[in-house]
């Protein structure tokens, strides 16, 4: 994993958002690297999503900046941003639950479908290729969250937000895609909010812990594993 410290891709300084006049985040600042997996924990409540939401482009910050690869994008839209490469796989309403898994993998494609990126989902997610003709809303919690990442995957992200990748998913399942997201960040940025701690810094190599919209904690995994403020920090 790169050093997020000298190199990051994706770089926050600062930020400030919320809803309307409910402010959310607060001076908030991080750093993500090109490759490897960087775990944001915290209480529900404590400005998680809502973070990913503004990196995503579906917030707009009040103050702050956001730059990928250098490039100042604090003010493009969503549109642009996952143009750029920033990928975002939200908690809820990720597929078409009325559409089949192929007519979902084909709209993440785009207009000039890569048959090919297609197949390469398919042999990352192989159940997904047994299911293609099935309407997504009849997957299990677990196919459907590989749905929703296969679908991102076809955008071809340089780095990919995970919004809870393992709720609602049966505990057999749960292992094969923390695999699968080890895969992943071997190869591209990885930002992974998730309730199973353990999973999220195993899975990862560096972390945040948000408290109230600010960072608490942070550092590399194991050492906010370790650290005893963590407990506090997540306790309801």
């Amino acid at each position: 994993m790169s050093d997020p410290m000298t190199s990051p891709l994706l770089e926050v300084a600062d930020l400030e958002a919320g809803y309307g006049r409910s402010q959310v985040l607060f001076g908030l600042s991080l750093r993500v690297p090109p490759t490897g997996a960087v775990a944001i924990l915290g209480r529900n409540g404590a400005g998680k999503t809502t973070l990913l939401k503004t990196l995503a482009g579906e917030i707009r910050p009040s103050s702050g900046t956001l730059r990928l690869a250098g490039e100042d994008v604090t003010a493009a839209p969503a549109e642009r941003r996952a143009r750029l490469g920033i990928g975002h796989v939200p908690q809820e309403h990720a597929i078409f639950a009325r559409m089949s898994v192929r007519e979902n993998l084909m709209l993440g494609a785009g207009p000039r479908a890569d048959r090919q990126a297609i197949e390469e989902v398919l042999e990352f997610f192989p159940k997904l290729g047994a299911r293609l003709g099935q309407t997504a809303a009849t997957l299990s919690g677990g196919e459907r969250k590989m749905l929703a990442i296969g679908r991102a995957l076809l955008g071809k992200p340089r780095v990919l937000m995970l919004d809870e990748p393992t709720e609602g998913v049966w505990i057999g399942v749960i292992d094969e895609i923390a695999e699968r997201l080890v895969d992943l960040s071997r190869r591209m940025s990885v930002i992974l909010v998730e309730q199973h701690v353990e999973l999220a810094l195993t899975v990862a190599q560096a972390a945040y812990v948000i408290d109230r919209g600010t960072v608490a904690l942070s550092g590399p995994a194991d050492r906010v594993r370790n650290d005893p403020a963590l407990l506090r920090l997540l306790a309801p």
